[in-house]
């Protein structure tokens, strides 16, 4: 098996970037979430409350995160941490410590969005602050995240989606891509749904090595558009994933699997790379 596909999300919830390589951390992938957009009470905000969100491009530059969209002129915010006091903003139940960006951004996404945009504010995880994931799956580990929804890694596998999208036209409705998943990592798997039974994924060198931690259970993200924010079907993929009961024994959709790195802080991952899997949590 190989790796076909890396995606980083430096802003939670807007587009994200396809790479040939980057590096891993314990908290993610480089730059993986790293800024988040909170409301006025200082609580996370995301597609689900905002489709268009979906529109906003983003890019990495060597010296800045930049902003873009179709309606406006792109956006450049420095990578350099900005100045100013830290604030405590909140992702699902976490507390996090974060700085906030300059509120000429929250200008530029009121232009490009309109009303749905007001109040909101872009901020920077506080590197300083440790974010911890729910323990109740780490087998007595420990792991941290950035603004994730709660682990550093979501990967897919080419043979789910292939098995969702039969099931889709049999019922039918239009195949969906990838893309509505957000994955981190798509991994090359002819058989459908066999990430579920995995517990660990190591690099044919020993160069890094994932733990399969918890199952990803879905939302409405995925029945968003990822470029156009358009929503053709509001119940699909959600569902079919509902019937396909790939997971008997939660409640929900689920499609993925969400994991943590035990090996290779700092490592270089690759499109292409070779993986070996473990099943037996070896």
């Amino acid at each position: 098996m190989n790796i076909t596909e890396l995606n980083v999300y430096p802003v939670k919830s807007l587009q994200g970037i396809t790479l040939e390589q980057t590096q891993l951390y314990e908290h993610g992938l480089a730059w993986d979430r790293r800024w988040m957009l909170v409301d006025t009470h200082q609580r996370f905000v995301t597609q689900r409350q905002i489709p268009g969100l979906a529109t906003i491009g983003v890019a990495l530059t060597d010296d800045a995160l930049v902003l873009s969209h179709p309606t406006v002129e792109p956006l450049a915010v420095s990578l350099e941490e900005p100045e100013g006091n830290l604030r405590l903003v909140s992702v699902w139940d976490d507390h996090c410590k974060a700085l906030p960006e300059s509120p000429e951004v929250t200008r530029w996404l009121e232009a490009a969005l309109g009303p749905s945009a007001r109040g909101l504010s872009l901020v920077r995880f506080a590197t300083d602050f440790q974010r911890s994931v729910e323990d109740d799956f780490l087998a007595g580990g420990t792991a941290h995240t950035y603004f994730a929804d709660g682990y550093p890694f979501l990967l897919t596998t080419t043979g789910s989606l292939a098995a969702l999208n039969d099931a889709l036209a049999a019922r039918g409705h239009d195949h969906v891509p990838m893309s509505r998943f957000r994955p981190n990592l798509v991994i090359e798997c002819e058989t459908p749904w066999d990430e579920d039974r995995w517990a660990t994924l190591t690099e044919s060198t020993g160069a890094f090595r994932l733990a399969l931690r918890k199952p990803c259970q879905r939302c409405k993200v995925t029945t968003i558009d990822q470029q156009t924010a358009a929503i053709h079907e509001p119940a699909q993929p959600l569902k079919t994933l509902v019937e396909l009961n790939t997971q008997p024994a939660l409640k929900g959709a689920h499609f993925g699997q969400n994991a943590t790195l035990i090996k290779g802080d700092g490592a270089v991952i690759r499109v292409g790379a070779v993986l070996e899997v473990s099943d037996d949590g070896a």
